[in-house]
């Protein structure tokens, strides 16, 4: 909690404290005791017309009555990170997680790297930044728009000012995610398992474990290949079919992970975690110490399965798209 019970409260914060990070305590039920508070932590993003914006990490738009609000006050910019977590900055994190999931088109418009790929998965159609200028939307509309698609800007928290922007112009929400790390070997610290088996090669049976690539093969063989050292592991059933599939990327001291997937049939049998295992120590051997992961935040069984494996949130994104 922000505020302690026995703390005095106040309201420290001002319009001028716009796209400083605060934490706020509203009244949200009637004035009788006991009264009821809720408590936003994000960006200070406006307070205009008796209204105050916080833009949260996940890039959600909170819009609070000012006569609502019974204590504020500015905050650190980014919470502590957990004890041996891996150092990184977002910017960083951001680069790599791009050249590990690599849109067949990409062009470079100003700080920001257009991609698309025929509509499949949104991370490989949309625009992501890799400098601080803010998007140029004009040249970035015309790039989509000549592939038949709308515009679509990938957010990092940190573009809390820019998320509430597009908000404000009514660009859709949406896949919001949270962006993992974790130090590497404690994830391969495990038994090898027997049916896990790991290649250098997109093989037809592991595009039979993934059904989401039969949705564009083409597109689908050019982005799951394409990375710095790519690795894939696949998991044989009883049955000789593929029970579960999963990718990983190799980039300089990082290994992400991607594509896993457990078939329904043989979920809870551990082999999730014997295929990131498995991938871990391919990747420990390819010189990677830190791994990095994404994981839509309504998916809480992966979430959970990987703060088991030693996961830790370290920022999160969303995507607006042009109405």
């Amino acid at each position: 909690m922000e505020f302690s019970g026995g703390a005095r409260l106040s309201v420290r914060i001002t319009a001028a404290d716009v796209g400083k990070r605060v934490s706020v305590r509203t009244l949200t039920g009637p004035e009788a005791h006991p009264a009821r508070f809720t408590d936003t932590i994000g960006v200070l993003t406006s307070w205009t017309g008796g209204v105050v914006s916080v833009t949260r990490r996940d890039g959600r738009v909170v819009r609070l009555a000012e006569s609502s609000l019974v204590a504020g006050k500015v905050v650190p910019p980014t919470p502590a990170r957990p004890r041996g977590m891996p150092a990184a900055g977002v910017a960083e994190l951001t680069a790599v997680a791009t050249r590990s999931w690599t849109a067949p088109e990409r062009e470079r418009i100003g700080d920001w790297l257009a991609r698309a790929g025929g509509g499949w998965t949104r991370r490989a159609n949309s625009a992501v930044a890799l400098g601080e200028a803010p998007p140029d939307l004009g040249r970035l509309t015309d790039w989509y728009a000549r592939r038949g698609m709308p515009v679509s800007l990938q957010l990092m928290t940190g573009a809390e000012l820019l998320a509430a922007d597009l908000d404000r112009r009514g660009w859709a929400a949406s896949g919001h995610t949270r962006v993992m790390v974790a130090p590497l070997a404690p994830v391969a610290d495990r038994e090898p398992d027997e049916r896990v088996s790991v290649g250098r090669e997109l093989t037809a049976r592991w595009l039979s474990g993934w059904p989401r690539a039969a949705e564009a093969p083409e597109v689908a063989r050019q982005v799951l290949t394409a990375g710095p050292s790519v690795w894939f592991a696949t998991a044989t059933g009883p049955d000789g079919r593929p029970a579960a599939v999963g990718r990983c990327v190799v980039d300089g001291r990082w290994a992400g992970f991607s594509a896993v997937r457990v078939d329904p049939a043989h979920r809870r049998t551990g082999l999730a975690t014997a295929v990131m295992a498995a991938l871990s120590r391919a990747a420990l051997a390819d010189g990677a110490s830190a791994a990095h992961l994404q994981v839509e935040t309504d998916n809480a069984p992966a979430g959970a399965l990987h703060t088991r494996l030693g996961f830790a949130e370290h920022h999160q994104y969303h995507y607006r798209t042009a109405p």
